[in-house]
């Protein structure tokens, strides 16, 4: 039987309708009708550089990628997820082909954490780039509403070729899941998350060399705040007991070796007549109580019994430094001599005693004293003074002025 001529055209369009449906077929290999797939999201995360950065061709300058996604399809396991990388949103429209974006690099990914009920994908297939997919030995079977997350490691981003040269380029991947183990065939949910990469904002600042230091009777550790200098000592002086003031000194430097801080000053002095610093008596410290009836002048830099149990009180009163050194953010610590509970030390300058400007190291920022001293945030140390006075010391209005000097060494 011979077919017609009439009949050979309207078979020959049938052939060519079966191939215009077919063709696409094979073209789109994950074209499927699936469910979608909810709360989907990409995050791009730091690497070796920031998450959002362009790709440079550079092979160790990789990010990584984290999907979170909930499957609305329960009871069916799953045996395998692929993440297909493209430049547009809807890989399946018709004559539509998926084009991964340039410059993306898939095939060094490594699987980082998973979360939800990806937990049971061990095992990541990266040979196709732009296409990677992750199988599970056993399939996971997914649960209503719960959240999952699977991170995609040492992911080279798209460059801007793809946007004209702008950084600021936008790329798609598009999720779904298998009931094979291939992720070729049985897709049951879809659906596509979108990321960009950005320009990065590079802001540059300098921070130069910093000492911040201030004396007054209070101050604050940032020196915000510092008052009057001008102190009064408690009582009057007597050859029965000791008399005490205090006053505050503050600082904090960023030099890599710290500060030293050093005081100077000429005895306290009422015309021709003197009471002279520790040094004047032999001794480089000396205790307040032993001293009693002699005339003397010191200082100490922690927190003083003597001086807490003197009346009146004193304002500010005698403390060790604040906040505490930690050998971290803070690192003051005051000098030998000048540490002690109720022993005080000074050295003076400008007198038949000790003739010549005497700089007496009374603090550093080296908590450890072990002569490293470090960088430190703001301290306040209380400085405490006491002057005891022999019985035939000279009536008068005694007074001195000390120079406190602050160095950092960069």
């Amino acid at each position: 039987m011979s077919v017609s001529a009439k009949r050979v055209p309207y078979f020959a369009i049938a052939v060519l309708l079966f191939a215009a449906v077919a063709i696409p077929l094979l073209l789109h290999p994950h074209r499927v009708d699936a469910a979608q797939i909810t709360k989907r999201s990409l995050t791009l995360q730091d690497g070796t550089v920031p998450g959002s950065a362009p790709g440079d061709g550079n092979t160790a300058d990789t990010v990584n990628h984290l999907f979170t996604f909930t499957l609305p399809t329960t009871g069916t396991a799953v045996k395998s997820i692929s993440f297909q990388y493209c430049t547009t949103a809807d890989i399946d429209v018709a004559g539509g082909n998926c084009t991964t974006p340039a410059g993306l690099v898939t095939t060094a990914a490594t699987l980082g954490t998973e979360g939800g009920d990806a937990t049971g994908f061990d095992t990541l297939h990266n040979s196709t780039n732009g296409d990677p997919y992750l199988s599970s030995t056993g399939g996971v079977t997914p649960t209503a509403g719960t959240s999952d997350t699977i991170q995609l490691l040492g992911i080279q981003n798209p460059d801007d070729t793809n946007c004209g040269g702008s950084a600021n380029c936008t790329f798609f991947v598009r999720i779904t899941t298998y009931t094979s183990s291939d992720a070729t065939t049985g897709a049951t949910d879809a659906g596509t998350v979108a990321a960009s990469t950005s320009t990065q904002i590079v802001l540059t600042g300098t921070m130069p060399e910093s000492l911040i230091f201030c004396t007054g009777q209070t101050v604050s550790a940032n020196c915000t705040t510092a008052a009057t200098g001008d102190i009064t000592f408690n009582k009057l002086f007597s050859p029965t007991g000791t008399a005490f003031a205090t006053s505050q000194l503050a600082a904090s430097t960023n030099a890599n070796h710290g500060y030293a801080i050093t005081v100077s000053g000429p005895p306290l002095t009422s015309g021709t007549n003197y009471i002279h610093g520790t040094n004047g008596t032999g001794n480089a410290a000396v205790s307040s109580t032993a001293t009693v009836g002699t005339s003397v002048f010191g200082l100490n830099l922690v927190s003083d019994t003597d001086a807490a149990a003197s009346t009146p009180a004193l304002s500010p009163a005698s403390a060790s430094i604040a906040p505490t050194s930690d050998g971290a953010n803070y690192w003051g610590a005051a000098s030998a001599n000048f540490n002690t509970d109720s022993n005080y030390a000074f050295t003076e300058s400008d007198s038949l005693i000790n003739p010549g400007l005497e700089l007496n190291d009374i603090a550093s920022s080296d908590y450890s004293q072990a002569g490293t001293a470090e960088p430190t945030d703001g301290q306040v140390y209380t400085v405490t003074y006491m002057v005891n006075a022999a019985a035939n010391q000279p009536a008068g209005s005694y007074s001195t002025t000390l120079t406190y000097i602050c160095t950092p060494t960069f």
